[in-house]
């Protein structure tokens, strides 16, 4: 499958960069003494070209599909989940909701290709605040069973992505925060783990939203059986429409164009994470975009982080989606920029630095 791909260029900048790491170097504090959030600071200040990074009108957007697999018995869940989880998103009472509302993130939330029908009743062309409409031609009730076949035609994936895209180059601010909801996705992300990491099924799949360990064997067995039936599914966009799932190609290509954009891109949990695995794929410099919100207590992800070669910021066992994890390392982020713009050096405060011992 071929779609058109932006190429995305090395942020590396060494004048930058050299400029960025003596600026934390030389705040007033031993070297290194804040750890992490050093490197963060100078990550994101070489993702937006700047030793005075601001973070503005960050963006919270969650994508929402139904996925055909779930016919199949993976999910602890009824399908009719997604779209009555959209419904509270809107209503503002889920998780993100709430800590959209304390961390001042704009929320939106995108219909992929959930079954329902959110303008339902609304004159036309009426929208609803905080929801965006993407859904896909012939998959507007989201993907087909990837048990049965592909879960998306090659043009249905390609329109996703585009979609995604598109809407990216639509909405402010400097900073995108990836969350989902959609039943069954954690199968869809565990296909593209085992298939685009070349790892076996059994390490990537889990308990989802609350599986016991026998339905995990049985979701394991299912996933075995998709992957052997795409099994000529190797390249990342032919995986991606093999197995799904919609808000998962919407997300490739937000990830995608908001990379270009150099927006900081803030990865929730093991699904956002499938999604920029994708888009490692297509574009590998995407990683340099990225800063990952959290390790999922979702079996897969670990390992999906470690193919990656990156590292999460929080390890809580968080393991619900919707953009939760990424809502929580937000202020980390706020944190890593206010002290490389604000925090004082030795020479500004008059502090003495670190001396050098004398040698008899």
């Amino acid at each position: 499958m071929n779609t058109t791909q932006p190429t995305l260029r090395n942020l590396h900048d060494q004048a930058l960069n050299s400029v960025l790491q003596d600026a934390i170097d030389n705040k007033t504090k031993p070297p290194g003494s804040l750890g992490r959030l050093e490197a963060l600071a100078v990550q994101i200040g070489e993702i937006l070209g700047t030793d005075k990074p601001v973070l503005e009108h960050p963006q919270m957007v969650v994508f929402a599909a139904d996925h055909g697999l779930t016919a199949q018995g993976i999910s602890a869940f009824p399908a009719d989940v997604s779209w009555q989880m959209v419904e509270n998103f809107l209503a503002g009472g889920a998780a993100v909701s709430v800590l959209a509302r304390q961390h001042g993130l704009a929320l939106t939330v995108v219909d992929c290709g959930v079954n329902r029908d959110f303008l339902a009743g609304l004159p036309a062309g009426t929208p609803r605040p905080g929801l965006l409409v993407r859904k896909v031609a012939g998959a507007e009730h989201g993907t087909a069973d990837s048990s049965q076949g592909v879960a998306m035609t090659p043009s249905q994936c390609e329109q996703a992505i585009r979609n995604g895209m598109e809407l990216v180059r639509d909405i402010p601010g400097n900073a995108l925060l990836l969350g989902e909801m959609g039943i069954g996705n954690t199968s869809a992300a565990s296909l593209l783990l085992a298939r685009l990491a070349g790892l076996d099924i059994a390490l990537c799949t889990g308990a989802g939203t609350g599986l016991d360990a026998a339905a995990v064997a049985r979701k394991c067995e299912v996933l075995r059986q998709v992957l052997a039936l795409h099994a000529d599914a190797t390249q990342p966009l032919d995986a991606l429409a093999s197995f799904g799932g919609l808000e998962i190609a919407t997300m490739t290509g937000a990830i995608l164009q908001a990379a270009v954009q150099r927006r900081v891109i803030v990865v929730d949990g093991f699904i956002a994470s499938a999604a920029v695995l994708v888009a490692h794929a297509l574009q590998p410099l995407v990683l340099q975009r990225c800063v990952f919100a959290h390790r999922s207590g979702e079996r897969g992800h670990e390992f999906m982080l470690q193919h990656l070669g990156v590292h999460a910021l929080l390890d809580l066992g968080l393991r619900l989606g919707e953009g939760s994890g990424a809502a929580l390392a937000w202020p980390l982020l706020q944190s890593a920029c206010a002290i490389l713009r604000e925090m004082a050096s030795f020479a500004s405060a008059g502090v003495s630095e670190k001396s050098t011992p004398v040698v008899a």
